[in-house]
């Protein structure tokens, strides 16, 4: 993490905005998006680890905050990064709808394998898409949810049906299903990424190392922040997807320079997701247009701040969980 002078907990306490974020649709299994936004010497940056993660884990996440709000920012190679648009796991009735929101793309990621639902489901899904936007080209993305057999059935059928995958994002949950996953699906010509099993530092080489993956999708926050994540980048030795950890404006500006600053192939970057909330932080909300978002840093509206503002009980948990974080970084 590069130096920077760590600001006094009370500092950050003092100035923590805890904010309650609507939804335009369930995801990830939750309505309203809870975030911690403050003011570093450098701009403004997000905390925004989801509610059932640890303190240790939760730390990390803060780690990535501070650098990104009291460090300067990594040296820039581009400034503009192509966005692809990302769809809940929707009735085909929905999928037009929802896609709407992300105006033009050229890149659409599809929840698979949510709880509750059958393949089948996710088969139709995907068909709706390709019926819509027969020039994008398709991710799927299971969040682990498949077992091995199923990973590879809806990757075979979806092969029969001409519907070319881009990559296939965690199929299957740990190391060892993604290797096996990988090696058949290698055989069809379709490409695994790794995301949940990129959860921290050491887990990119480990992936790599194991054969696990052909893609690493890589999030600034999850891996400690945007140095780190490009010092893994470099030693895994493989293409990547810069991607969101669902935030607000302010947590996708920490993505944008992490994609912009990267040395390494990548992927139209998943950092569209501002288009799933219902409301955001800034007056004009990085949404892309024509498939692109600009680099640049967020500014919040003090308007949107105290309308999206957690009730009292929401903002002391957040507080209590900072206390104990913080001593963690």
């Amino acid at each position: 993490m590069p130096h920077f002078e760590k600001p006094a907990v009370s500092d950050l306490l003092a100035q923590a905005r805890v904010l309650s974020v609507p939804m335009r649709v369930k995801f990830r299994g939750v309505t309203h998006r809870e975030v911690v936004l403050f003011e570093g010497s450098h701009g403004w940056t997000e905390w925004s680890p989801f509610l059932e993660y640890d303190d240790e884990e939760a730390a990390v996440w803060l780690r990535a905050a501070l650098e990104f709000g009291f460090a300067p920012a990594p040296r820039i190679i581009r400034s503009a990064i192509y966005i692809n648009a990302t769809l809940a796991a929707v009735s085909p009735d929905l999928v037009e709808e929802q896609l709407a929101a992300f105006g033009h793309f050229r890149t659409v990621k599809i929840k698979v394998a949510e709880p509750g639902q059958r393949f089948e489901e996710d088969l139709a899904r995907v068909r709706r898409v390709r019926e819509l936007h027969p020039q994008a080209a398709i991710r799927l993305d299971a969040n682990g949810g498949y077992d091995v057999a199923t990973a590879i059935e809806v990757a075979k059928q979806l092969a029969l049906e001409s519907i070319d995958l881009e990559y296939f994002e965690q199929p299957v949950k740990t190391v060892e299903e993604l290797a096996e996953v990988r090696s058949k699906l290698a055989r069809i010509g379709v490409k695994v990424a790794a995301d949940e099993s990129v959860r921290k530092a050491s887990d990119p080489l480990a992936v790599a190392q194991a054969n696990a993956a052909d893609v690493l999708v890589i999030k600034a926050q999850p891996l400690g922040g945007i140095q780190s994540a490009l010092d893994i980048t470099r030693e895994a030795k493989l293409p990547v997807t810069v991607s969101s950890a669902l935030e607000t404006s302010v947590g996708i500006s920490m993505g944008l320079h992490l994609a912009a600053a990267l040395e390494v192939e990548s992927f139209d970057a998943g950092l569209g997701t501002v288009a799933l909330l219902a409301e955001d932080v800034c007056e004009e909300p990085f949404i892309a247009e024509n498939a692109m978002l600009y680099v640049n840093r967020a500014v919040p509206s003090e308007l949107q701040l105290a309308k999206l503002a957690a009730d009292s009980e929401r903002t002391q948990w957040w507080h209590e969980r900072l206390k104990r974080c913080f001593n963690l970084v």
